[in-house]
């Protein structure tokens, strides 16, 4: 019997958990044995951490059923889908098989609509960007005296392609205020949405509908469109096992070689749906960050497109204003 064995501390199980999920190249062990030993015992981190510390014993139950899900995780089960959960911005999410799980990187895209959302309203602008090398900034959602000039009124958001509901129930948390719609085609993940809605409690109107068509009663009347639209390309394999055999097919490739022939017909639809003015904020790849500004640019639709940068430092997001 090993020391590890002989210790049936919750820290021991733990440690001999993130051992075996390092050895099967799980991205973050630590972390992700930490957050299952946490869900199992039904108890927040800092009570596992102190758990930890006391190296409180870990009974026979707790063993088993942790056991199963570290096993299932070296896998490559992606985390959430384990838990159930994903944390997104200031909100706790619900998610499995089905739906695409909210990614760290697109809390900053949520962010840029909130903060044109807010714009829209009649505030400032909240935050400025990086959207370029150097020094080089711009404004997320125009020109503060752009923005103070329009008198205060609600906002009107729409979320193409919404998925789990992430970025639409993220703009009605923070901007209570706004009018906020959101679209999926795919009735598994529009179920999902639904239900993170409705156990929020998040006033938001989510269709079940394609998002290159969605919205004919808002033509002309939404100031604000974002989108986290499939973008990979084609010919493309996901690294990752988490996002290769778990993510739905429907809501990662992009539908052409380059990945924008998707993205392309969802800028469409939001030209059609933006007043003069609206803001477009689209996610892309972090190899999107110039022929999707290109894009934008040739289809003539838009102005003030610039390419920012999420906390990483990678292109994440083009930003653009209805003429």
């Amino acid at each position: 019997m090993t020391t590890e064995e002989a210790d049936a501390s919750v820290c021991a199980v733990v440690r001999a958990a993130e051992q075996t999920l390092a050895a099967a190249g799980v991205p973050s062990p630590r972390s992700d044995a930490r957050a299952l030993a946490a869900f199992v015992l039904d108890v927040d981190r800092g009570e596992l951490e102190r758990q930890l510390l006391l190296r409180s014993p870990a009974d026979e139950a707790f063993r088993d059923r942790y056991a199963g899900l570290v096993e299932e995780r070296a896998e490559r089960v992606p985390l959430q889908h384990l838990t159930g959960w994903a944390g997104f911005r200031h909100l706790e999410l619900r998610v499995g098989p089905g739906v695409f799980v909210p990614r760290p990187e697109t809390e900053s895209v949520a962010g840029w609509a909130i903060d044109a959302a807010r714009a829209a309203a009649g505030h400032r602008t909240l935050r400025r960007s990086k959207c370029g090398p150097g020094d080089a900034y711009c404004d997320v959602a125009g020109e503060d005296e752009q923005a103070e000039a329009r008198t205060a009124r609600p906002p009107v958001v729409v979320d193409l392609c919404t998925g789990s509901g992430a970025i639409a129930l993220s703009i009605k948390d923070e901007v209570p205020a706004a009018k906020v719609y959101a679209v999926e085609l795919s009735p598994e993940a529009h179920a999902w949405a639904l239900a993170n809605r409705d156990r929020l409690g998040l006033e938001v109107e989510i269709r079940l509908g394609d998002a290159i068509t969605a919205f004919g009663d808002l033509e002309g009347a939404v100031d604000v469109v974002v989108s986290n639209p499939p973008y990979i390309p084609t010919g493309a394999v996901p690294v990752d096992p988490e996002v290769r055999d778990h993510d739905p097919r429907l809501a990662l490739y992009g539908g052409s070689a380059d990945g924008l022939a998707i993205p392309r017909l969802v800028a469409a639809r939001a030209a059609h749906l933006l007043r003069p003015g609206g803001v477009l904020v689209m996610e892309h790849a972090d190899t999107q960050g110039e022929s999707l500004p290109a894009a934008l640019t040739t289809a003539g639709d838009w102005t003030g497109i610039a390419d920012l940068r999420d906390l990483t430092g990678r292109p994440r997001a083009t930003v653009a204003r209805r003429r």
